[in-house]
């Protein structure tokens, strides 16, 4: 069987190793073309060493084209001739006629529980959507976003306090192992899937900068969902407003929910800072609810501790977190 793998960054990878672990499977790579560094990335998917470095060490052929929907990219891939097409955070949706040139069409290796969650950033809304379980699903790709049949789905607990990086990067070895399986499957002969429940679909589109900005009127469980689902991109944001200066644009990496011992008669604004000691950073949420930032990194400033951002900023009672025209 020949395959040709299609992923970019590190939840592919995995995925990928486990090909290149069997000689003479993968016929060839195709990846996204270079970005500059930085540039276009949604989520650790776009953010690996990694694929086309892999592929290199291994004597793998590596193409890159923009569009592999455009008739030139249709072309590359018939020219590849492939059995298979294993799919894993490829970046594009693929077309009718990229789906025809496989002998046994194309499977994709996606981060979540489908019919939930279809789109890129699967992950990341599991966790701002307070989900406690998610998985990796294996579909027949079809020309629908992320809508073929099941071919195996295995699910996970999503951790408390886990980043969407750090559960994407859990979830990346269970996908490569799904994928394997099917792809040992299909060798041996037609493979039955499962139709997708059309209702109980829910979307995760593409994250962009603007989702990281925090609402402080949610409660502060979603406030720390949100910092945890934006990790390690957009990353949650909010302005902090002291009385006399400017607004200070801060990057949130790492909070929790701590509990009503700041409570007194009068609950602060959401968005206020309570400050009970220099080392502990507390903004008041809804219905008596508090969040203690633990980590953060002021604009233009390399991240650190709330401690260490109270002793250099000089944090008081009554300072607030909110937009940057509050």
């Amino acid at each position: 069987m020949r395959v040709v793998m299609m992923g970019t960054g590190t939840f592919a990878q995995p995925t990928f190793e486990s090909l290149l672990a069997r000689p003479g499977l993968v016929a060839a790579l195709i990846t996204q073309p270079d970005r500059a560094t930085g540039a276009q990335r949604s989520s650790t998917r776009m953010a690996g060493p990694g694929m086309k470095e892999l592929a290199i060490a291994a004597g793998i052929p590596v193409h890159q084209p923009e569009s592999i929907n455009h008739a030139d990219g249709v072309a590359l891939l018939r020219a590849l001739s492939p059995d298979l097409l294993v799919v894993a955070a490829y970046g594009q949706i693929l077309s009718r006629e990229v789906l025809a040139v496989p002998r046994l069409g194309g499977i994709n290796v996606h981060a979540s529980l489908l019919p939930k969650y279809r789109g890129a950033a699967p992950v990341a809304w599991a966790i701002y959507h307070g989900e406690t379980r998610t998985g990796v699903t294996i579909i027949r790709m079809s020309v629908g976003l992320d809508a073929g049949d099941i071919l195996a789905q295995e699910c996970l607990d999503i951790l408390p306090d886990e980043t969407a990086g750090e559960l994407e990067t859990r979830l990346a070895p269970l996908g490569a192992r799904l994928a394997m399986d099917v792809a040992d499957r299909l060798q041996l002969g037609p493979v039955i899937g499962s139709p997708q429940d059309k209702s109980l679909v829910t979307k995760a589109p593409k994250l962009k900068k603007e989702d990281g900005l925090l609402n402080w009127s949610n409660s502060a469980e979603q406030v720390c969902r949100q910092i945890r689902a934006m990790q390690p991109w957009p990353t949650a944001y909010s302005y902090l407003h002291h009385v006399g200066k400017p607004p200070i644009r801060i990057m949130v990496s790492r909070a929790a929910v701590v509990s009503d011992e700041h409570a007194g008669a009068d609950h602060p604004l959401h968005g206020t800072v309570v400050v009970q000691s220099p080392s502990r950073l507390i903004v008041a949420a809804p219905r008596c609810e508090y969040v203690q930032i633990v980590e953060l990194q002021p604009a233009g400033k390399r991240r650190m501790s709330a401690e260490e951002f109270i002793r250099g900023r000089g944090v008081v009672t009554g300072d607030r977190f909110g937009d940057e025209a509050v």
